[in-house]
C-alpha cells in the first residue's frame, strides 16, 4: 500500500483531497545533496548506471521538496544504447551518438531491447521502492520514439533536428523501420519497470515541436499511440513538449494525463482534450527566479485554472540547474497548502 497516492489516484480521475505535485528534473543540480553524490562519480551517465546511486538522488526530492512522487534518476538515451547505439554525455554540451544511423543497413544492424539489456535500471527501481517503503508513488519513464529516432539520426542535440527530419523526406519507409524497433524496445523497457516496482510511467517527445502537425501524427504520435495501448498495467502520462497542434489527437491517447508546456493554455487545452484525461503541469520553470511573493500569486493562478480535480501540478519542462532549491521548495508548499 502506497500511504500518499494523490498522484495515482489524480491521473485515474478519483477525488483528491488537495492537488499533487512533482517536478520533471526534480532530483538534479538544484540540489547540493545531488551535486555531492554526482562528485563522487565519473560523471551523469556513471550514476545512471550505478544503481544505488542512483537510487540515492530518486530519494532525495522526496526527503528535501517534499514532492509526491519519486521519478527513477536515468536518461531517455539508455534505450538506443541498449539496442546497440552506444552514447556519452557531454559535460555542459549533451548527448554524443559516436556512430549515427544513416541507412536501412544500420537499422538492421540494431536489435530490439529486452528488460535483461536494462538491468541497472530495473536494479535502481527495485532499490528505490523498497527504500520508499511505500511513502509515494515511483515513476518510470522512457523518451518517445520520435525524441530518440531525432538523437540517434542527429547525434546530438539540435535547435532543427533537420537531419532527422531530412531522414523523414528522404527514407519514409526506413524511419518507420526504425520507429518501429524504437517501438517495441520501448514496450519492453517500460514492462519492465513495471516488473521493478513502477507505480506510474511518463514518456518524453522531448522534440515534439519540430516537425509539423501532418508529420508528428505519422512519425510520432501513431508510435505513442502503440505504446499507450500496450502498456497498460499502470497510469501513464505522455508529454510532448510544444506540441500545441497536437492537443486533440494527444486527448484520443489510451493514456490517463496528458502533460502540458507553459505555452499551452489551461482552458483551451482542456477544451482540445477533453474532460476524460488528467492535465498535468505546467508552470513555467522561469517563475521560479521570482519573489516569493510572485511565485504564490502565479501559482495558486495556475492551480484555479485546472481546478481542483483530474489535475497533477508540475512544470511545463524541467527545472533550469541554477533555480535556488529554497524557491523550489516554496512552489511545492504552496501547492500542498493551497485548497479550492
Amino acid at each position: 500500500m502506497i500511504k500518499n497516492d494523490l498522484i495515482l489516484r489524480a491521473a485515474k480521475g478519483e477525488k483528491v483531497e488537495r492537488t499533487p505535485v512533482w517536478l520533471m528534473r526534480q532530483a538534479g543540480r538544484i540540489l547540493p545533496e545531488y551535486r555531492a553524490v554526482r562528485a563522487k562519480m565519473g560523471g551523469f551517465k556513471e550514476l545512471v548506471e550505478t544503481p544505488e546511486f542512483a537510487c540515492e538522488v530518486t530519494l532525495q526530492p522526496v526527503d528535501i521538496l517534499g514532492v509526491d512522487a519519486a521519478i527513477i534518476f536515468s536518461d531517455i538515451l539508455v534505450v538506443p544504447e541498449a539496442m546497440g547505439l552506444p552514447y556519452t554525455i557531454v559535460e555542459a554540451q549533451g548527448p554524443r551518438f559516436e556512430k549515427t544511423i544513416q541507412s536501412q543497413k544500420d537499422i538492421d544492424s540494431l536489435q530490439i531491447a529486452k528488460v535483461d539489456d536494462l538491468h541497472y535500471v530495473m536494479d535502481a527501481l527495485q532499490l528505490t521502492k523498497q527504500a520508499l517503503n511505500g511513502r509515494v508513488p515511483l515513476i518510470g519513464f522512457c523518451g518517445a520514439p520520435w525524441t530518440l529516432f531525432a538523437y540517434m539520426i542527429e547525434g546530438s542535440g539540435s535547435k532543427t533536428f533537420s537531419k532527422a527530419k531530412k531522414f523523414l523526406y528522404a527514407n519514409p519507409q526506413a524511419a518507420h523501420n526504425l520507429l518501429e524497433k524504437i517501438t517495441q524496445s520501448s514496450i519492453n523497457y517500460l514492462k519492465g519497470q513495471v516488473k521493478a516496482g513502477a507505480d506510474m510511467l511518463q514518456v518524453f517527445d522531448s522534440w515534439a515541436g519540430v516537425l509539423s502537425p501532418e508529420q508528428y501524427n505519422e512519425f510520432s504520435l501513431k508510435y505513442i499511440s502503440k505504446i499507450c495501448n500496450e502498456v497498460n498495467e499502470v497510469p501513464l502520462t505522455v508529454f510532448a513538449k510544444d506540441a500545441f497542434f497536437a492537443r486533440k489527437n494527444l486527448g484520443l491517447l489510451n493514456c490517463n494525463t496528458i502533460g502540458l508546456d507553459w505555452t499551452m493554455d489551461i482552458s483551451e487545452s482542456r477544451s482540445l482534450i477533453g474532460n476524460s484525461k488528467t492535465l498535468q503541469g505546467n508552470m513555467d520553470p522561469c517563475l521560479l527566479y521570482a519573489d516569493n511573493d510572485v511565485i504564490k500569486k502565479e501559482t495558486i493562478k495556475m492551480l484555479r485554472a485546472f481546478g481542483p480535480q483530474r489535475h497533477i501540478a508540475n512544470l511545463g519542462h524541467g527545472l533550469y540547474p541554477d533555480t535556488e532549491k529554497d524557491k523550489v521548495k516554496f512552489f511545492v508548499d504552496t501547492i500542498k497548502e493551497f485548497r479550492f
